[in-house]
């Protein structure tokens, strides 16, 4: 069950205008008719009791209460009084109250105002645009129009002292109105948000569309959509903002779009309690649930089945809208406009084409700006992942919030003046197994470890060895285990003498001093001997780190220090992978090679990719170069793909769909296809048939591949950075077509 957070108290039942596309009044439940005007007192306390019984029950850190009708100042200062008091006294000491009320502006004076902003009710004014637009359906009985008093009562609510009042303005859209001139008027106010609503309709009353077009309600919103755009988005309008982010993974703002249930409720003025309002447009009675405040909880209300039909997410649309890839933003549209009387709720909305249109249509136009740079831009990728670890650093720091003692503080003081003087530290943090050990640190931090104090205080380790790539001459107290002092993208040096040791950069290398008084002396970093191990380089200067004690963390055991020999000859093999790649795929062999800083020996036959930062892999040190550029190949786009993951969110709602895999019997979710279809796609036909994954064909091996994209680009979970990756990686599968076979060597 999802608790109420969100309560419409009807305070009048009566409107003091008579707008013909109302749907309270116009459509066709017409309860009000046999409701009291204004609520009572006691529909009042109950509905504070309930409120605040439910809060409690949920422990919900805030609910929101908005005062409705009809017109709700019709009320009067005296009730809204009444009404404001009793939600406060009920509320204030269970959960945080926010109090708003949506009107048509026509009553409100300072009176209204001082009372608003004694109990901090917000204020929303509906407003259909310029004096043309707003007439158009905003008339009194009479046919006068209300236009001047609504510009009246948003002047009064604009003043300094009610303007933190302002919840913004809400606009019915009539397609008969120009788009441009309602914006313009709207924006004209200064108001501090937009709402534009479509106009309640069922496809038993579908909406008026003047001209026939299937998209007519999408096109004008998006008219006002490149204006607001153009304009540098001057004002937050909430439709755009939500189809924004829902198409960059994010949630729905808005009731009437997107897929997050519903938590909202309504109190009648006879403390009758209904669901949502709108749906009295669709026929009498819909609203209904037979309960109210005086009998029932609120608890009882949301195990109602209309009520749980609108918090199913996914499982609460239709077929058709499940299967549709814009559904994560539209949601199958508001409930209400989704009734048809032979088949009730069971439908698309009757706003269906105009809803996919505007999600299209905003997509298009803003996808090059809203897409992550990492996805196409390989030096965005290493940026943000290099930010990424220092933001886990400065998270470190903050965690242990002064528990790391005085080793921390030092080893943070003197990290801050090696980076004053050189790039020593950013070449550590850069370092793919830094991260590895930030993540425990954090892990052991927030598990509440012993040791974990201990264990951040390694960072001298990290501060020590940027002072000596950064030749900063200055003294780094570190902490040797078990008699090794191991010093990340260098290598270890066996001090054979127990207790604390002093590092310091001399010319090329550095000397230590430990506990005992004893000096030794690294004259060339990349020289071994004399107890000093480095950490070697292969081909292009990518470190082969068998020492480091982070690396083990592929998933797949890491061999220990390779002899020499093995070294040499494991390094001569991918200098050989390296050169198959070049031939057949320059591009990933270029980027690859730009990106790969760390290559850790296994045991094991197949590439890994562990908890480290982008530009570690873990490879087999067995295998000949054909198979070494294959493993080297897939496991580049294995870590790329992790590493997009971790800055860009590339799909939501992951496991929601399923989907038929080319490569396996049984359906996957999005982020298993993705990741077949990254792996597989970049492999050329001989790599592919010599050592794919498992189920690779090589003569299906791009029919497979295409069938995979085909899937993907259809899919609902993917984001707009997810839909660009996708593409991206089409243009790699033609590209590799066009490729003769890798050539044969030695």
């Amino acid at each position: 069950m999802v608790p109420f957070r969100e309560i419409v108290l009807k305070v009048h039942s009566r409107c003091d205008l008579a707008c013909d596309h109302c749907y309270i009044y116009e459509h066709a439940d017409q309860s009000w008719r046999t409701r009291p005007k204004t609520i009572s007192d006691q529909a009042i306390s109950w509905t504070a009791l309930r409120l605040a019984e439910h809060a409690t029950k949920h422990a919900l850190p805030s609910v929101s209460v908005i005062l409705h009708g009809g017109e709700p100042l019709l009320a009067g200062p005296a009730r809204l009084r009444r009404v404001c008091e009793e939600l406060t006294t009920a509320l204030a000491p269970v959960t945080a109250l926010d109090l708003r009320i949506h009107t048509n502006g026509l009553q409100l004076s300072p009176r209204h105002l001082d009372l608003f902003d004694e109990f901090g009710v917000k204020v929303g004014i509906s407003l259909d645009g310029d004096r043309t637009a707003n007439d158009r359906h905003r008339r009194f009985a009479d046919g006068r129009s209300s236009h001047p008093l609504v510009l009246k009562a948003i002047g009064l609510l604009h003043q300094e002292r009610y303007r933190h009042l302002d919840l913004g303005l809400l606009c019915t859209i009539d397609v008969a109105n120009d788009p441009v001139a309602v914006y313009d008027a709207l924006v004209a106010l200064e108001p501090p948000r937009v709402d534009f609503l479509l106009p309640h309709a069922t496809w038993e009353e579908p909406p008026p569309r003047p001209d026939g077009s299937p998209t007519a309600y999408a096109e004008w919103i998006l008219a006002v959509f490149d204006r607001w755009n153009d304009g540098g988005r001057p004002v937050p309008v909430r439709l755009f903002e939500s189809v924004l982010s829902t198409l960059n993974g994010g949630p729905s703002l808005t009731e009437s779009l997107g897929l997050a249930p519903t938590d909202l409720v309504v109190v009648e003025t006879d403390g009758t309690l209904e669901q949502v309002d709108s749906l009295k447009s669709a026929y009498e009675g819909a609203a209904a649930t037979g309960f109210d405040v005086y009998h029932h909880s609120l608890d009882d209300v949301a195990a109602h089945p209309g009520v749980r039909a609108r918090q199913l997410g996914l499982a609460g649309v239709g077929e058709t809208c499940r299967r549709c890839p814009v559904v994560r933003s539209c949601g199958g549209g508001l409930y209400t406009h989704r009734y048809r009387a032979d088949s009730e709720f069971d439908n698309p909305s009757v706003y269906c084409a105009d809803l996919e249109a505007l999600v299209r249509g905003i997509e298009h136009r803003t996808a090059a700006a809203t897409a992550a740079p990492a996805v196409t831009e390989p030096g965005a990728l290493v940026a943000e992942q290099h930010e990424l670890t220092r933001v886990l650093l400065a998270e470190l720091h903050s965690a242990l919030d002064g528990r790391g003692g005085e080793r921390w503080t030092a080893a943070w003081e003197l990290a801050a003046a090696v980076e004053r003087t050189s790039d020593g530290l950013d070449e550590v943090l850069a370092h793919p197994y830094t991260r590895t050990w930030l993540l425990d640190c954090l892990d052991a931090l927030r598990e509440g470890r012993a040791g974990a104090a201990a264990l951040a205080g390694e960072l001298s380790r990290y501060v020590a060895a940027a002072a000596v790539r950064g030749g900063v001459d200055l003294p780094v107290p570190v902490a040797p285990r078990g008699g090794v002092l191991y010093l990340p993208t260098l290598g270890e040096l066996r001090l054979d003498a127990p207790g604390g040791a002093e590092v310091r950069a001399t010319g090329e290398g550095f000397s230590v001093r430990t506990a005992q008084g004893a000096e030794l002396r690294v004259e060339r970093l990349a020289e071994e001997g004399a107890g000093w191990r480095p950490v070697r380089r292969g081909p292009g200067g990518v470190a082969l780190d068998d020492l480091d004690p982070y690396r083990d963390r592929f998933g797949a055991p890491a061999t220990g220090r390779l002899t020499r020999a093995a070294a040499t000859d494991w390094s001569g093999r991918l200098e050989g992978a390296w050169a198959l790649l070049r031939d057949a795929v320059p591009e990933q062999a270029g980027e690859a090679a730009a990106c790969l800083t760390t290559l850790t020996p296994l045991t094991g036959a197949e590439p890994a990719v562990g908890r480290h930062g982008y530009g570690a892999l873990g490879l087999p040190v067995r295998g000949d170069e054909r198979e070494l550029a294959g493993a080297l190949l897939r496991g580049f786009r294995r870590a790329k793909l992790r590493a997009l993951l971790d800055v860009a969110d590339l799909y939501a709602l992951d496991g929601a769909w399923s989907h038929p895999s080319p490569w396996r019997e049984e359906p996957v979710p999005v982020s298993a296809l993705l990741a077949e279809a990254f792996e597989r796609v970049g492999l050329p036909f001989d790599l592919a048939s010599g050592c794919a994954a498992e189920g690779d064909i090589p003569s299906g091996h791009s029919d497979r591949a295409e069938r995979a994209l085909d899937l993907l680009e259809s899919a609902a979970e993917l984001t707009v950075s997810g839909k660009l990756l996708v593409a991206g990686v089409r243009e790699e599968l033609y590209r590799s077509r066009n490729r003769s076979a890798v050539p044969v060597r030695g």
